[in-house]
């Protein structure tokens, strides 16, 4: 009898299904998208609806070969790819293609065990046209945006490079928030504290101006503070109030995609990608030890914040156990999903909250185990009562002028007993010496000069708050818009933080200038929205596609007949032999470079070097990058010099600097 066959996206996964379905069925891998547009070509045509023509991946071609061999006899087939747009356009497609004459079912779960699986192939459904369309329109709308533009970018900047709807945005963001710093100007403003005693009472009371006749104010040079202590220095200091109160801090929602990737930076310093692999290690299957293969979270590409009636009961019963009634709430905490997410989805959570994470410390590595743990513990502290602080209040008056001291201590930790890495940092004042009407001394005046910061460099983690705030991207595309932008060097990470790089923002001007539609944030997220209307089917993808298309292409038309390549022609020669044609700037996909300007007749190129010698005295410091997307500099002599450094030493540095061309270890590479 022939096995029934499945079909999964990963290989990973295959392993843990097939151990969860039995010998009657039989797991195999589409090792992800087997059909696409194809790369050569734009594969549209725009002249007739929009139509696509997709075709077999030509390297991925043998793997479909193997499936319709596999599945030659099956009478049923079952589509188990991701339960997202994009799984279940990669389903359809394969349904296509070995489908005919058999039955095809479409399962999905939103985790890899074995309750989820079993229950998933007891109920399959038929595939989703809606989603499909809405993931069709989002591929043609991204392939348009790309192959329309990158040829302007080849004719204006270099060769090779390209230019991408939602990563565009991405940069813009990056390249604005450095134009930002840049222009920031610092302000100087001041604060003032005072040292005041009580009669009788050793210790002395900090306090800090706060109003002035009532109102906030602002002390902006030295000269202005010191009218102010001045003017208050010699008053009656005497407090007018004291109160105290209780502040609930209540806990924050289970993990989605975004904020996964905003928590792995902020408490384990992970990059989007690395978090998005490990996450995905999580959710595929993690071998037990005891032959069981499970998946320890759901799946981690969500923009829901539901969970499950069953998850929700399972994690109260855990809680009501562990920590006890006084960290139950009375009804389960409920959050609230953004208005564009999926409510069939979960939010990302252990499989079984039962599993804590130091009962499968051993069979994770030590990053897996870190995200496990953020997970959890965000999930079971989802569902737990708020903290309880104590706040105390002081306030003193000296003529026009209000001072404060204040104070906060945890009253009773509620779900900060998960998550006390987090909680915020107490300051225990004692009020119990001082009553309503206390006259009290002024012992010492503290002025402090400070300058206001420009804004921060985007993190991979704000980076993706803040797309996520304007509605560009979708949770399965954040991690990738960053390391396309890293891979195509437009941006570097700099000590985890993002930095454009030079041709970077020659790129954004660029767009910014021709296609102003395309790089609004505004007008970005609206396209999200239609896509969500798309697979809500309130709205044809092929006329988001026509409206989009009619001023894109008028804007295409204004860029082609405007836009001229002007040479960066330097001060050297062509050294091949006659040719002698003067040597110009041009930029390609590694970053800057020398060709001749005869090209293509004649191929000379070379290095744009630094300018500063390499310690070998064979060559000059040149930016290089690895296959990771990491920038570092290196001998233009490689590979006979393969000296390496992350950062440009000072010039009177390089001296010191030792070379292994002598012998000497290698100083520091990119991946160290």
């Amino acid at each position: 009898m022939a096995k029934k066959i499945v079909i999964v996206e990963s290989p990973t996964k295959v392993k843990t299904i097939n151990k969860i379905l039995g010998s009657s069925y039989k797991v195999m891998s589409s090792m992800g998208h087997l059909i696409d547009l194809p790369k050569s070509t734009l594969g549209v045509d725009i002249e007739n609806n929009f139509e696509p023509k997709f075709i077999v991946v030509r390297s991925k071609s043998k793997y479909l070969t193997k499936l319709k061999k596999d599945t030659k006899t099956a009478k049923e087939i079952y589509v188990a790819t991701d339960p997202d747009r994009e799984g279940e356009a990669i389903g359809w497609n394969l349904k296509n293609h070995i489908g005919e004459g058999k039955k095809v079912f479409r399962v999905t779960f939103q985790e890899i065990t074995k309750e989820a699986v079993l229950k998933a192939f007891k109920n399959p459904r038929e595939f989703d046209a809606k989603k499909i369309d809405a993931q069709i329109g989002r591929r043609i709308l991204d392939r348009i945006v790309g192959y329309k533009i990158s040829p302007l970018l080849w004719k204006k900047v270099g060769s090779r490079l390209s230019a991408g709807r939602v990563q565009s945005v991405a940069l813009k963001l990056i390249v604005d928030r450095e134009r930002e710093i840049e222009d920031f100007d610092p302000k100087e403003y001041w604060s003032v504290l005072v040292d005041l005693e009580k009669e009788g009472y050793k210790d002395l009371l900090e306090a800090s101006l706060d109003k002035i006749k009532g109102d906030k104010f602002e002390l902006n040079s030295k000269e202005e503070t010191d009218k102010v202590i001045a003017d208050f220095k010699d008053k009656k200091f005497e407090v007018s109030n004291i109160s105290q109160r209780d502040v609930k801090r209540k806990p924050t929602a289970p993990l989605i995609t975004s904020t996964l990737q905003q928590e792995a930076f902020n408490k384990l310093r992970f990059n989007s990608n690395k978090t998005m692999m490990i996450a995905q290690q999580l959710y595929e299957g993690i071998d037990l030890g005891d032959g069981e293969t499970i998946g320890l979270i759901t799946y981690m590409r969500t923009d829901s914040v539901n969970i499950s009636n069953e998850a929700v009961e399972r994690v109260r019963q855990f809680i009501k156990s562990q920590y006890g009634d006084q960290y139950l709430p009375d009804t389960p905490n409920k959050y609230k999903s953004k208005k564009s997410a999926q409510e069939a989805h979960e939010a990302i959570r252990p499989t079984d909250v039962m599993r804590k994470p130091q009962d499968v410390r051993n069979y994770l590595d030590d990053d897996q185990y870190k995200l496990y743990n953020v997970i959890w513990n965000r999930f079971v502290s989802s569902q737990m009562v708020p903290a309880v602080y104590e706040y105390k209040r002081m306030e003193i008056d000296a003529g026009d002028y209000q001072f404060a001291a204040s104070g906060s201590s945890l009253k009773f930790d509620g779900y900060l007993t998960l998550e006390r890495e987090d909680k915020e940092e107490e300051k225990i004042v004692d009020f119990s010496h001082y009553v309503k009407g206390d006259v009290l001394k002024l012992k010492e005046v503290k002025p402090t000069q400070h300058f206001t910061k420009p804004p921060p460099r985007f993190s991979d983690a704000s980076l993706v708050k803040a797309l996520e705030e304007d509605g560009i991207g979708r949770p399965s595309t954040y991690a990738s818009i960053i390391l396309t932008l890293v891979l195509r060097n437009y941006i570097i990470r700099n000590k985890g933080y993002l930095a454009p790089t030079e041709l970077g923002i020659l790129i954004c001007d660029l767009l910014v200038e021709y296609f102003s539609k395309i790089m609004d944030e505004g007008f970005t997220a609206k396209m999200e929205e239609n896509l969500d209307l798309v697979e809500e089917g309130k709205l044809e993808y092929p006329k988001l596609l026509q409206e989009f298309y009619t001023p894109f292409k008028e804007q295409l038309d204004h860029a082609e007949a405007t836009i001229v390549k002007t040479p960066n022609y330097i001060d050297k020669f062509c050294p091949e032999a006659n040719c002698g044609k003067q040597l110009v700037v041009k930029w390609g996909r590694r970053g800057k470079f020398i060709s001749c300007s005869g090209f293509p007749d004649c191929t000379y190129s070379e290095p744009f070097t630094t300018g500063i010698k390499c310690p070998s005295g064979k060559g000059e410091l040149i930016l290089r990058k690895s296959k990771k997307g990491m920038r570092f500099y290196g001998c233009s002599n490689y590979p006979r010099c393969n000296f390496m450094v992350k950062e440009l030493p000072k010039e009177d540095a390089m001296q010191s600097l030792e070379c292994p061309l002598a012998g000497v270890r290698k100083i520091q590479t990119a991946e160290e």
